[in-house]
């Protein structure tokens, strides 16, 4: 396995450092992707890059990946919206602090805001 040396000033790197772009002449063709565990080991150079090929796939979307999808974009838009609602925050930080310390509760409100309007959006569009 290689080793990463970074530069002064820079402790790690973990993310895509470059991706492959639709346009062949002005992008790179490969993704070039680096990552940094920080989990106690005894290995103490946890950096590691990664080279993946653009891949292009072959099958249309079937119908349950765009339903996943349309579910995926609709909650994450409530979310968004509810954050903002300023008649629901109260109620939404009293609810989560209830149910956080529970077995199965939400640790964190993120989590907690993508379940209430996964639950939600589920009810409202049951599959069968």
């Amino acid at each position: 396995m290689a080793k990463v040396e970074w530069s002064a000033g820079i402790d790690s790197v973990s993310g895509a450092l470059a991706k492959p772009g639709n346009n062949p002449q002005h992008s790179c063709q490969k993704m070039l992707l680096g990552t940094h565990r920080t989990a106690a080991t005894t290995n103490p150079n946890c950096n590691r890059l990664f080279l993946r090929k653009q891949v292009k796939r072959s099958t249309m979307p079937s119908s349950a990946e765009l339903d996943v999808r349309e579910r995926f974009a609709t909650v994450s838009a409530a979310v968004a919206d509810r954050r903002k609602d300023l008649t629901k925050i109260t109620t939404d930080q009293i609810a989560f602090k209830a149910q956080k310390d529970n077995p199965g509760g939400c640790r964190t409100m993120t989590k907690y805001l993508w379940k209430v309007e996964g639950e939600a959006y589920d009810a409202e569009h049951p599959r069968g």
